[in-house]
């Protein structure tokens, strides 16, 4: 397993797959060890993935400072990476929360990113806002499934704020294209692979300047792809149309009846629209 030193000594560990030019990718979460995104879908077959453990995850160390598992902290653990990798420029991608992380890599470092993927992002670094309705409508794509009934209210519930674990629980097939076995098994999996400790200090206060980063962002002019799934009730259609539109080479793609997770919703469309772009 290939290691490399955080500036702040934490050993920290990345896996590579595929062939092709590098490919770094951010997990979300937040804070999960990045082996769900596994070869997203098949796009190792055409770059090379590199996966990066976020501290405390995978096979990654835990840091001695807690508090540095907040996102603007470990922006500096991504670009170790890119040292240690002998990279001059790289392209980033990141998922759900990871996006808030590849974004203020992105303002921190401009000039060393040449492509950005943003896949389902969170959208928090940036300050957009989801409103309730949105992820209702989202939600109502899926009137047909079995389940629908039971976990629209409690995604009422959640968007009306009174919401707890149970109720989110009750919630996450809207984050799945397709609520098989093979979705649940993955959805169990998260609660295994997060590292919760660190997922609730890695938004905390003072982690997003959000006007900030949208003013580096009006003046980035590399291409920037942000990926939605249709019936995605974390990050909608319209916010991640509105994500997009904050760049100026901004670029949207939408996989219509996808989810969160859209490489598993349909892996080839996902392996060529983003490899398409890269190239």
């Amino acid at each position: 397993m290939p290691t490399f030193p955080a500036p702040d000594g934490t050993l920290l560990a990345y896996h590579a797959s595929g062939s092709g030019d590098p490919l770094i990718c951010l997990p979300g979460g937040p804070v999960q060890d990045s082996v769900y995104l596994e070869g997203l879908g098949g796009l190792d077959a055409h770059r090379t993935l590199i996966r990066l453990d976020l501290r405390g995850t995978g096979s990654s160390a835990a840091p001695e400072d807690p508090a540095s598992y907040r996102c603007d902290r470990l922006v500096e653990d991504v670009e170790a990476l890119r040292v240690h990798l002998g990279l001059d420029t790289v392209d980033l991608l990141g998922h759900s929360a990871g996006a808030n992380l590849a974004a203020l890599y992105t303002v921190r470092h401009p000039e060393r990113v040449a492509r950005l993927v943003l896949l389902t992002p969170g959208p928090a670094a940036v300050g957009l806002e989801t409103s309730g309705e949105e992820r209702l409508a989202a939600a109502r794509l899926r009137t047909g499934e079995p389940w629908f009934a039971e976990a629209y209210v409690a995604l009422e519930d959640l968007t009306a704020g009174r919401g707890t674990a149970e109720t989110f629980e009750a919630v996450q097939p809207f984050f799945h294209g397709t609520w098989d076995e093979a979705a649940r098994e993955r959805n169990a999996a998260t609660v295994r692979q997060r590292n919760d400790e660190a997922a609730g200090i890695y938004g905390s206060e003072g982690a997003y300047e959000p006007e900030a980063t949208r003013a580096v962002f009006a003046e980035f002019g590399r291409p920037v792809l942000v990926v939605a799934g249709e019936g995605d009730v974390n990050t909608p259609v319209p916010t991640a149309a509105a994500y997009a539109e904050l760049f100026p080479k901004g670029e949207l793609a939408v996989l219509a009846g996808a989810g969160h997770f859209p490489w598993h919703d349909d892996a080839e469309w996902v392996v060529s629209t983003v490899d398409g772009f890269l190239a």
